[in-house]
């Protein structure tokens, strides 16, 4: 029997999964569409991208599946610091990376304008109100009431990320349609935003479990899920579909570079970190030289999004020098989850996903 739940058909979903949004070019209509077209909800990370850039982006999607996708931005775009940086602010982080790239061969970057390290999110929200996506995915809050009374007016479906019962409970009084209960175990940021990302690392399992009867919104778990047995786990705790990030973040369709996506497969995805050492947020992935090296000089670094502008400056000059360098200073976001990959391209893994979800399924969530 197939399975059927509130948020699947608020999403317009045949499987009960989320691909998750991943920023910082590691997101393509070719992955979203994918996972649309095989009966999951595809999603596209556009937190760095101008209002134009997200209008083509969903235009991109669409002439590419008919099926449901979900733009997703971050509500909170910088912390204090983050775009009113000094001169003098700017030489004191420029101190810590100029090591780097004088390794790499590379200059170290100029002070640049607030406007080239992060878009306001005021005007990034119009372009997806524009654009109509079946839905629209937020981390690091909570939208305004206007913004969520538009997406209800648009038929537009709101996803929010929550890292604890007072995120879930925030997002469900605003009257977010789906709440994404993210647990520690998942790779890349997390999201927090009611208090510090270090306060807020409880496992997905215990998360979902605390949230369900706690909210009237349907819920679904994400972070250490990559398989039909994972989703089945989190169907058995309440949850009505798993949002899956890593294992997606590995498949051929996403922007992830063949050295990131080795990685993932390889001994080294045994071993990951929360760091703030490359975005200025707390984020999960691969250990490497950066994040070992940047222990314990947390005081150091900027705050977000500065701290992301200096290593996209360094990831784009270790790209260029070659070598190891693409993989040991720059980010390989990753889940706890990752040595137990096995599917390198979205066909395959969809297909193991389906089929090992529907074995021995509870009886409540089947119709």
């Amino acid at each position: 029997m197939a399975i059927s739940t509130e948020a699947m058909r608020r999403l317009g979903l045949r499987h009960p999964f989320v691909q998750g949004p991943f920023g910082g070019g590691l997101s393509t209509p070719q992955l979203a569409a994918a996972v649309a077209e095989r009966g999951g909800l595809g999603s596209f990370g556009a937190h760095i991208q101008s209002g134009e850039e997200i209008l083509a982006t969903a235009q991109s999607i669409r002439a590419l599946t008919a099926g449901p996708f979900a733009l997703n931005l971050w509500v909170s775009n910088h912390d204090p610091g983050g775009l009113d940086f000094t001169p003098a602010d700017f030489a004191r982080v420029a101190k810590v990376f100029a090591p780097y790239f004088a390794e790499l061969g590379a200059p170290v970057p100029e002070l640049p304008r607030s406007s080239e390290v992060a878009h306001r999110f005021e005007d990034q929200v119009q372009a997806v109100l524009e654009a109509r996506p079946p839905a629209f995915s937020f981390v690091f809050g909570v939208p305004s009431a206007e913004i969520l009374r538009t997406c209800r007016d648009r038929g537009i479906v709101t996803l929010g990320a929550a890292t604890s019962i007072a995120e879930a409970q925030a997002l469900d009084e605003a009257g977010v349609d789906v709440i994404v209960a993210t647990g520690a175990e998942a790779g890349g940021h997390r999201p927090s935003f009611l208090a510090r990302a270090e306060e807020s690392l409880m496992g997905t399992f215990a998360l979902v479990q605390l949230v369900v009867p706690r909210v009237k919104a349907p819920v679904l778990a994400a972070g250490g899920i990559a398989s039909g047995r994972g989703i089945r786990a989190a169907l058995a705790l309440g949850a009505q579909g798993a949002q899956i990030g890593t294992a997606f973040l590995a498949c051929d369709e996403s922007g992830a570079t063949p050295a990131h996506k080795a990685a993932l497969f390889g001994e080294r995805a045994r071993h990951t970190t929360l760091t703030r050492s490359f975005s200025g947020r707390l984020a999960r992935g691969i250990t490497n030289r950066w994040t070992r090296e940047m222990e314990g000089r947390t005081a150091e670094l900027a705050p977000y999004p500065l701290q992301g502008w200096f290593t996209g400056q360094l990831r784009r000059a270790a790209l260029a020098h070659g070598g190891d360098a693409p993989t040991e200073l720059a980010s390989l976001w990753s889940g706890q989850v990752a040595p137990n990959l096995s599917h390198r391209n979205v066909s395959a893994l969809v297909s193991a996903l389906v089929h090992d979800t529907n074995e021995d399924i509870p009886s409540e969530v089947l119709s």
